[in-house]
């Protein structure tokens, strides 16, 4: 038993060691990937499932946020998407947010109340769309539960073009508007 108890006890402090507020693991998406074909996120209601790996032909672009309605994301981060002029030439883009889907329509209603800037807002409430991505990370300390990193990824044809994680989780630089749309 003792051995069991302490192998046990070790790999949950491997894992909580390296899934700290500003620690980052390894990413695993990575370019020439596909998208997860996984059908959890949400958009605008429960019943409104969208599959992201069946939902994006062509170009597109998907930025991660850690939380909606948070000052980061609602001051800076994807108001500096809905605001730049190179936004259309990205395809369809798409936020999503570790949150439920009445959340995420609550703030795209917020951020862009006309919706013309064609930014589509998905909820991903269990959080297994930003795992399959491996851009989750243990937010418990701050948003109670586990969230994504934030991240911009550039998509073609299905697969991973470019990505663009925030080395500290949460912070604002490699994934901000002007840093991937130029």
């Amino acid at each position: 038993m003792a051995p069991t108890a302490v192998l046990r006890r070790l790999a949950l402090n491997a894992s909580r060691t390296s899934r700290a507020f500003h620690s980052s693991s390894r990413v695993f998406i990575k370019v020439g990937d596909k998208i997860p074909n996984v059908d959890v996120l949400v958009e605008s209601s429960p019943g409104n499932k969208v599959n992201l790996s069946e939902a994006i032909t062509g170009k597109a672009l998907i930025i991660g946020v850690p939380a909606a309605f948070s000052p980061s994301c609602s001051n800076s981060h994807i108001p500096g998407y809905i605001n730049h002029k190179n936004l259309k030439s990205a395809g369809d883009v798409f936020v999503v947010a570790v949150n439920d889907p009445f959340v995420t329509k609550a703030w795209a209603e917020a951020l862009d109340p006309t919706g013309s800037s064609g930014i589509r807002f998905l909820g991903d409430p269990t959080a297994k769309f930003t795992e399959a991505l491996d851009l989750a990370f243990d937010g418990t300390a701050i948003f109670g539960g586990p969230r994504s990193k934030r991240y911009a990824l550039e998509i073609e044809d299905g697969k991973v073009k470019a990505i663009h994680v925030e080395p500290d989780n949460t912070g604002l630089n490699v994934s901000s508007a002007e840093k991937v749309l130029g």
